[in-house]
């Protein structure tokens, strides 16, 4: 490629030097920018998280997120993944 120059000086991420360096193609399934990070919502996740925020949605006043994420079964969740979860439902 006559112009990996150019890759070199506008690089996205480390998995994409990496790539330039080491070859396309060599990073495995499940490696660099596309790895999700975020584990999955389980059926019974989704499912409290629908009941507190039927719970919670008409407190005037009151943050609904963090009344949710202070209720959540689930350990380790941020408010992003909350909210996003809940746009998805």
């Amino acid at each position: 490629n006559k112009k990996a120059f150019v890759e070199l000086l506008f690089w996205k991420s480390p998995a994409a030097i990496r790539e330039m360096t080491e070859g396309y193609g060599c990073l495995q399934e499940g490696e660099g920018a596309g790895r999700s990070r975020v584990p999955p919502w389980t059926p019974q996740e989704e499912q409290a998280l629908r009941e507190l925020y039927w719970k919670y949605k008409e407190a005037e006043g009151e943050d609904v997120i963090a009344a949710i994420l202070a209720q959540l079964p689930a350990p380790g969740r941020t408010r992003r993944q909350v909210v996003k979860q809940l746009v998805r439902l």
